[in-house]
């Protein structure tokens, strides 16, 4: 079947553009899928998914709702015995304004969609993997994270978060056989926009790619990690 036959893994913001990218590897692997996000656009994205035994979705699950995500994985845990991979993409973007003109509201939003989802959903998974002695983790970060260049101090420090999140993971269960790293894309277009620009940032797929090499054998001595994705815009 493939590199991840016999596996589980859940990808969170399953209707956005970068999990086109990231879903189809897994599944063309072997992987059962348990797709989320959180709106109903979800078989929209995933048309052949519906009523699918070997996928299970949960559209329109809001993941910031402490009892919404520990639902969802007791029932992936039921569905399938086990999760071997969770690809954190769930995230938001806001940005324009010095600090003294950004909304207490904007802060929270972006801590709540780059920073908290991406706790609530690891903190769920992870006592399934440990049981299992395995797992993948992989977060979903951004260049701001690293540095940022002014005027998106609320999207910067929530992606510096989800770094420092990640890190710690990685720290705290490496030796226990659960590895955890980040992706950060830059602008992430379509295939069109890239065949039209090959500068204008990152495919979904170019992405899935990086993603899917971290949740492989392949990618076993890696954890901790925060990968440049950039292309060539920057």
């Amino acid at each position: 079947m493939g590199e991840f036959r016999d596996q589980v893994a859940i990808i969170t913001g399953a209707s956005g553009l970068l999990a086109s990218g990231v879903a189809p590897i897994f599944r063309a692997g072997g992987a059962s899928l348990v797709l989320t996000c959180g709106d109903d656009r979800l078989y929209e994205r995933f048309p052949d998914l519906a009523g699918d035994p070997a996928q299970l979705c949960f559209p329109a699950a809001d993941l910031s709702n402490v009892e919404t995500v520990e639902g969802l994985v007791e029932a992936a845990v039921e569905r399938f015995a086990r999760i071997d991979i969770l690809v954190n993409i769930v995230g938001g973007w806001g940005a324009g304004k010095p600090v003294h003109e950004t909304s207490v509201k904007t802060w929270e939003s972006m801590h709540r969609l780059n920073a908290t989802i991406t706790f609530l959903m690891s903190r769920a998974v992870i006592p399934t993997m440990l049981a299992q002695g395995s797992g993948r983790i992989i977060n979903i970060g951004a260049r701001p994270g690293l540095r940022s260049s002014g005027k998106d101090a609320a999207y910067a420090a929530s992606k510096a978060a989800l770094l420092r999140l990640t890190e710690s993971m990685s720290e705290e269960y490496k030796r226990r056989g659960i590895r955890v790293n980040a992706v950060l894309p830059s602008a992430i277009v379509t295939e069109e926009q890239f065949a039209e620009d090959p500068h204008s940032g990152v495919t979904p797929a170019q992405l899935g790619k990086v993603i899917a090499f971290l949740a492989s054998d392949a990618g076993g001595v890696i954890s901790g990690a925060a990968i440049p994705a950039y292309g060539t815009k920057f």
